[in-house]
This record gives C-alpha cells, sequence and structure tokens, in this order.
C-alpha cells in the first residue's frame, strides 16, 4: 500500500497536463500512487496523458460530471492511507510530498496537512498572503483563524488522511463553484490543520474568477448548512462573511439584485473593513472599472485585492 494516494481530475487541460504530470513524477518521495481521473474532456488531454507510462499511474475516464464528481471517484479509488489533490494546471515542487511525509511523522495524531503555495499570473509569479503570523516551521491552526486572506487548505497543496472523508464526507456534487470551500468548512469545523510555510505548488490564477458565468451563482455553496456553527463560532462567522461579501460583489456585477440582497443581509458588517462596507454601496459600473483595476494590480502581484 502506497503512502500517498494523489487525485488529478483532468478536463481539458490539454496545455498543462504535462507539466502537472512530470511534477508528480519527479517528487523526491516516491511512494505514491497516481489517480487521473478523465471527466470526460473533449481536447488532447486524454491522448498526452497516455505518453507517460509510469507504473504508478491509474487512468479512469467518465462521463463529464463535474471536479466533485472526478474527485470523488479519485477519493472511492485510493488505497493509501493519506490522500492529496492536485488540479491540472497547477504542479508541485519537487519536495512537496517529503515535507508532508515529515509533518505527518512530527504530527502523528493529526489529519490534515497543508502547505504555503505561491501565484502565477501571466505578468508574474508571487507568495499567497496568510492571516495567521509566522512563528515556526510548521504550525497547528485552526483553519479559519489563518484563512481570513488565502485558505490554508488548497486543493492543490494539502494531504488528508483517508479517515476525513469517511467521517466529513465527500465534495457536494450538487454545488458547481465553492465546493472545495464548502468542504474546507466541514474540516475545519472538526479538525486543525499542520500548516507548512515551505512553499510547494505553484496555483495558476484564474482573472476572471469574479466575473463568472451568473448561472454559477445560484449553485455556489449553501452557507444554511453553516448557521447554527457560526453563531457559536465567531472565527466561522468572520470567514463566512467575507465569502458572502465576495458573492455580494459577483451578485452586483451580473445585476443579480435578489442574490445581492440576500449575501449583503447575511453580513455582519462588523466582519468588513470599513473599504468593504463602502464597496458595497457602490453601483455596478463603478465596481466594474474597480475589478479591471483591481485585476491589473494583481497579475503585477500586489495581493491587497480590491474584492478580497
Amino acid at each position: 500500500m502506497p503512502q500517498f494516494s494523489v487525485i488529478i481530475p483532468v478536463y481539458n487541460k490539454e496545455n498543462f497536463i504535462e507539466n502537472t504530470l512530470k511534477s508528480v513524477l519527479q517528487q523526491s518521495f516516491t511512494d505514491f500512487e497516481l489517480i487521473l481521473v478523465n471527466d470526460g474532456s473533449t481536447d488532447l488531454s486524454e491522448a498526452k496523458i497516455k505518453t507517460f507510462t509510469d507504473s504508478r499511474i491509474r487512468y479512469y475516464s467518465k462521463e463529464n460530471g463535474g471536479v466533485s464528481t472526478a474527485r470523488n471517484l479519485g477519493i472511492e479509488l485510493a488505497t493509501a492511507s493519506y490522500i492529496t489533490f492536485l488540479d491540472a494546471d497547477d504542479y508541485w515542487y519537487p519536495n512537496f510530498l517529503n515535507t508532508i511525509n515529515i509533518a505527518i511523522q512530527r504530527f502523528p495524531d493529526h489529519k490534515i496537512f497543508s502547505a504555503a503555495i505561491e501565484v502565477e499570473t501571466p505578468k508574474k509569479v508571487f507568495p499567497a498572503q496568510y492571516s495567521i503570523p509566522r512563528k515556526n516551521e510548521y504550525e497547528v491552526v485552526d483553519y479559519f483563524d489563518a484563512s481570513m486572506k488565502t485558505t490554508i487548505i488548497c486543493t492543490s497543496c494539502a494531504v488528508f488522511h483517508k479517515n476525513v472523508f469517511e467521517k466529513m464526507g465527500v465534495f457536494d456534487t450538487q454545488i458547481r463553484s465553492g465546493q472545495d470551500t464548502d468542504m474546507w468548512i466541514r474540516i475545519g469545523l472538526v479538525y486543525p490543520v499542520v500548516f507548512s510555510w515551505k512553499i510547494l505548488a505553484r496555483y495558476a490564477y484564474d482573472a476572471n474568477s469574479l466575473s463568472k458565468k451568473k448561472e454559477y451563482l445560484s449553485t455556489k455553496m449553501d452557507f444554511s448548512k453553516f448557521n447554527t456553527a457560526e453563531k457559536e463560532n465567531p472565527k466561522l462567522k468572520k470567514f463566512l462573511d467575507l465569502n458572502r461579501y465576495g458573492l455580494a460583489i459577483k451578485s452586483k456585477l451580473h445585476r443579480d439584485k435578489i442574490n445581492f440582497i440576500k449575501f449583503k443581509n447575511d453580513i455582519n458588517p462588523g466582519n468588513l473593513t470599513f473599504k468593504k462596507r463602502i464597496l458595497l454601496l457602490f453601483p455596478e459600473f463603478i465596481l466594474r472599472i474597480l475589478l479591471h483595476i483591481n485585476l491589473f494590480f494583481v497579475q503585477l502581484g500586489f495581493r491587497k485585492s480590491v474584492f478580497k
């Protein structure tokens, strides 16, 4: 039985999948299986995957059902005690698995392990910012407290004991966008996270993430399932309010008044900065101008985002 099951969901990533696979196969820690789930790609992703012949690769192809169905199939097929995911357009540095394995040995009573990432834009690569001070090489942290800026559980840079999914369930296939955040919240309510400050993965930044299709707003994660928990957990409440703020801004950009009012009314204004409270009052056309300005600065590596 391998130490790690590495799960890569693939959908139309022909321009990225080769570099992603190489980053896994070149890991200094070699005791892993690599589970590739092709989620109905219509490009050359499958052909490029099949050029790799490493015996650790297990390849599966299915009809398109969304990234959650692909990840869940990978979880079901995994044989290792520890499961990790990698998006098909991201990649790891060669010491990712080894560093996490060291953390597992140092913190044997913990179930969730993660590491810092860097962000790649068309113009620059820069380290992600986190909402906790650095004190040690490894930190045992509360997920919500540590994720007010950037989530410390990134899909492409975290490892989970298989028992976590047996206890918490798998990814919610009804959520089209934000299904990973939904999972991390459920996990964060139960488990602390062992976090390494080493930058071990590179995430490809999606410059269009604030202007995705309008229909995704109606299939976003359902915060109502956490209503009771957030009343008892101020850190969770603030984390959810920051997410609600982002969704309120997206709703206004799409002129979706119903969802804007819904998200805005559920926010405790005290959990937002003065700047964010003011931005919620701005009309759509001004927000759109600020969005373009913000995306320009983000791509230059300035992470003090207008909308985050």
